[in-house]
Order: C-alpha cells, then structure tokens, then sequence
C-alpha cells in the first residue's frame, strides 16, 4: 500500500474481496454493502466536486448520525475535501463561531 494514498484509499485497501459483505447495518435492518459504500462514496465525491467543492478545500454539514453521513464523510476523504461536521443540536451563535473559525 502506498503509505502516501489518502485516507479512503488506504480504507479501502483493507475491504474484503467479496464487495457483497455487509459493512453497515442498522437496528431498523437496512444494509449496505463494501460495494454499495464504494458506490455512495464515488456519488457523493462527484457531486461535491460538480458543486465546485475543490481538494483541500473545508466542508462545513449540520449532519444527524447516519450510514449517510457516514458516506459523505467518505466521499469528502475520497475528494480530498476537509470534513466538518457540526452538531445539529448547535445554536446560531456555535455555528457562527465554527464558520469564522474553520472557514469552510
């Protein structure tokens, strides 16, 4: 492995052979697949890449926790694009205070 690949790409390298497998299940029992990650991922990447999201750049998201955000997080590694999640219980004066500072 290239000790210089990016996260998701190094992430990747340890998904089984068999992109079948179940990697996300939730207690209401709907799965996801290494194969469907991948294709969440490569969906979410080019569509933040078409918005004009470039490498390098932050992208600030007031996300619940999700297999979703999960995959956004992933596809922003796959992008090379700084992930930022803030809190969806967080009040204006928060999330003021994390777009100042983090400049997304």
């Amino acid at each position: 492995m290239n000790s210089h690949a990016n996260l998701y790409t190094q992430f990747t390298h340890h998904f089984p052979t068999d992109r079948s497998r179940i990697v996300i299940e939730t207690p209401t029992g709907k799965a996801w697949s290494y194969g469907e990650l991948e294709k969440q991922t490569a969906r979410f990447a080019k569509l933040l890449t078409d918005l004009g999201v470039e490498k390098g750049e932050r992208l600030a998201v007031l996300v619940e926790k999700s297999p979703e955000a999960l995959f956004l997080y992933l596809a922003c590694l796959r992008a090379g694009i700084i992930y930022l999640p803030l809190n969806t219980a967080y009040q204006l004066p928060e999330i003021d205070y994390f777009f100042s500072d983090a400049e997304p």
